[in-house]
């Protein structure tokens, strides 16, 4: 499939000699790991976009919506469910935002805002103690994930269990990726804010930056032209397309916290060029200031933690690769879907793919990541 390159803008952190060298030779080693990714059924197609210097340096797709011959051509433009991604575009996005307007203090307990947190079963006072700031570092105490979709069959129902959870450590004590904590961080901004997240995020973040395909819960019309992430034997029992693939966020009406975003690559280049114009204090930000950018992407406790507030960081064989500076922050969407940006080197790579096409067992991702990012870089 064609790709579509655009000029590059040159900055001081790019190579020029590399900028100068046709787009094609230059990022044919990082195609070629798509390539073969797709030929060896890691995922059956992809969309992907490089940011580099304040440009679009490459942009395009590979492979189909399915492993059928006559499924849809991947684009540039497909839009996909980015799962996890929905933490930091929208969720941690909206904390960012409200916390620079100085609407949000990091040091409010949940509690504050969802007393059922507090008063629900097996908390104690160590419920009391964790404050948004948690949930954000992922080190609450709360679990990694709960099937609460197993037994919770309306929005309230998931929402109660959630809250009932019993802390497995003291707030602060240790780091495990909590979808529970993001789901109750969503539903905290809904009070905070006074409105649905969906709507509020629509309007605050998504149209000021032009995400014009990014949303929560597409319209039934829009489904076929997205690819498919899951032949459910055991849940809703049927494929699972242009619908949110996580369970917990399907009972939610397809709008959480932590998962239910759909988008495609040029907008993520958009929101990832946002951060990094900030970052660079460019004067070019519509949202986010330089102060706000570095403020949330600094780690948190406890010691070794590679979270930041809502972000990842690089760690040891982190799926950023080799290349990525320490002053870079990004996420992963169990989907398939990866946002990596480099604060320093004014780099972001947006990787849009459905790995769990057919059903959710294949682990080659992980191989795939790290090796993509590693050629964009050494291409620049």
């Amino acid at each position: 499939m064609a790709l579509r390159f655009k000029s590059a803008m040159n900055s001081e952190h790019i190579h020029s000699s590399a900028l100068s060298a046709a787009p094609e030779s230059r990022f044919a080693r990082a195609t070629s790991v798509l390539d073969q990714a797709i030929a060896a059924r890691d995922f059956p197609g992809c969309a992907f976009g490089v940011l580099a210097g304040g440009a679009t340096v490459l942009q395009g797709a590979r492979g189909r919506f399915t492993d059928e011959d006559t499924a849809p051509e991947a684009t540039a433009e497909t839009v996909y469910d980015i799962a996890s991604l929905t933490k930091v575009v929208a969720t941690t996005a909206a904390v960012m935002l409200l916390h620079q307007r100085g609407q949000l203090d990091l040091e409010t307990p949940l509690g504050e805002l969802l007393p059922g947190f507090v008063v629900g079963r097996a908390q104690g006072d160590r419920a009391r103690q964790v404050k948004l700031l948690h949930l954000l570092a992922h080190n609450s105490g709360l679990p990694g994930y709960v099937e609460f979709f197993r037994t919770a069959t309306t929005p309230p129902a998931l929402y109660r269990a959630c809250l009932e959870l019993p802390l497995e450590a003291d707030p602060g004590a240790r780091v495990v990726y909590s979808d529970p904590g993001f789901i109750l961080l969503g539903k905290a901004l809904e009070v905070l804010t006074g409105e649905p997240l969906a709507v509020w995020v629509r309007r605050e973040i998504f149209q000021p930056l032009d995400l014009t395909a990014t949303d929560f819960c597409p319209a039934p019309a829009l489904r076929a032209s997205i690819p498919p992430t899951e032949e459910d034997t055991t849940f809703r029992k049927r494929r699972i397309q242009g619908e949110v693939q996580d369970e917990n966020a399907w009972v939610l009406a397809g709008v959480a916290g932590h998962a239910g975003l759909f988008s495609h690559v040029p907008d993520l280049l958009r929101f990832a060029d946002e951060i990094l114009q900030a970052a660079a204090n460019s004067g070019k930000a519509r949202l986010f200031s330089a102060a706000t950018v570095e403020f949330f992407a600094q780690r948190q406790g406890p010691q070794g933690s590679s979270r930041a507030l809502g972000w990842d960081t690089p760690s040891e064989n982190s799926s950023s690769g080799r290349h990525f500076s320490s002053r870079s922050i990004g996420h992963l969407g169990f989907s398939g879907c990866s946002l990596w940006l480099d604060l320093e080197s004014q780099l972001a790579i947006v990787l849009l793919t459905n790995r769990t096409w057919p059903d959710r067992r294949n682990q080659m991702i992980r191989r795939v990541r790290p090796a993509f990012h590693d050629a964009v870089r050494e291409a620049l």
